[in-house]
């Protein structure tokens, strides 16, 4: 995907308050049970779990992200335990076990979950609706997010809908007090290098002395559509990006044969953040749709979600060289 560096203009918001009420999804703990989840040994459990969700949490806070935390064990929590695990000199299996446990702080970690009271501000901004047709995109103002709990849980690295479980359903107005993660302080020591393994579907950025500061999921491209192979670097980094939509170089959406500038926002196809490579019309980008970072294939970027591509931006430079390794 090419993408002009542009710098989006901050826009006035619109109130919009979501006064529907949203129904949830059976959830079999709650926010206090995450907080006293426990490890006696074995793999996490099956299924959504209060441990998981605890893990995933713990790992957000130790730099090496899961993605969303969901409480769900699947491919991003595996990828994201064998990255901790590289990174702390265990034996790199992806699965949990106690020394994982230790290394984590999971015997003494506290305050995983937290209470947050919706503000006006968070209700405010919202968009009613995004067209599929890129066409209709262009006209809009900005791609705004569509609920509160959308931006909510994006703010909190939670999927959407284990936002929504975790506080019962209901209506998310202002005044409302929910539960939340806190998946802690971003990581903010600049980087000197990535590294893109497109096997594991995880980026590391490292230090200046070969350090790892930071591990993230990805969407890597297909087998049609592939990444880039080699090493390349980053040109520019742009925040709250324009998306330039140039159906000759890279692919056609519906009907649209003409070149087209998407406006800004969380819900951008690139997301909130480009990070430009050297290879022209690649990048590393944010995404609307952090829960399916590995079920879906990218067109030949990088994706993250919104809020791991915020904190590798505000680490990284021009210059930094990008590796894709098979």
């Amino acid at each position: 995907m090419r993408l002009a560096p542009v710098l989006a203009a901050a826009l006035a918001p619109a109130l919009g308050l979501a006064a529907t009420p949203v129904a949830a999804q059976s959830l079999p703990f709650d926010a206090t049970a995450i907080d006293a989840a426990t490890y006696d040994g074995g793999a996490l459990p099956e299924g959504q779990s209060a441990l998981t969700a605890k893990v995933q949490t713990l790992l957000d806070r130790a730099g090496t992200s899961p993605g969303v935390i969901d409480g769900w064990k699947g491919g991003m929590s595996r990828t994201a335990i064998l990255a901790f695990e590289r990174r702390a000199g265990l034996e790199p299996d992806g699965a949990m076990d106690p020394d994982l446990w230790r290394a984590l702080g999971g015997p003494d970690a506290t305050g995983l979950t937290q209470s947050y009271t919706i503000t006006a501000e968070d209700a405010s901004g919202l968009v009613d609706a995004i067209p599929d047709d890129y066409a209709e995109r262009a006209e809009m103002d900005r791609l705004a997010y569509l609920r509160v709990t959308e931006k909510l849980a994006e703010r909190f690295h939670m999927d959407e809908d284990f936002l929504i479980a975790l506080n019962g359903g209901g209506t998310f107005d202002p005044g409302r007090t929910i539960a939340v993660m806190d998946p802690g302080e971003d990581v903010s020591e600049p980087i000197a290098r990535i590294v893109i393994d497109k096997s594991d579907q995880r980026l590391t950025a490292f230090g200046e002395n070969g350090e790892i500061v930071s591990d993230y999921p990805v969407t890597v491209g297909s087998d049609q559509l592939p990444s880039p192979s080699g090493t390349h670097e980053v040109k520019a980094v742009a925040v709250e990006p324009v998306y330039t939509y140039r159906p000759d170089e890279n692919f056609q959406q519906g009907d649209n044969d003409e070149v087209l500038q998407i406006p800004p926002g969380p819900n951008n196809p690139v997301g909130r953040i480009w990070i430009d490579l050297s290879k022209p019309t690649y990048g590393i980008h944010g995404w609307a749709h952090p829960s399916e970072l590995f079920t879906a294939a990218s067109h030949g970027c990088v994706r993250m979600t919104n809020w791991d591509a915020t904190e590798l931006a505000h680490i990284v430079s021009p210059g930094v060289t990008v590796e894709f390794r098979e």
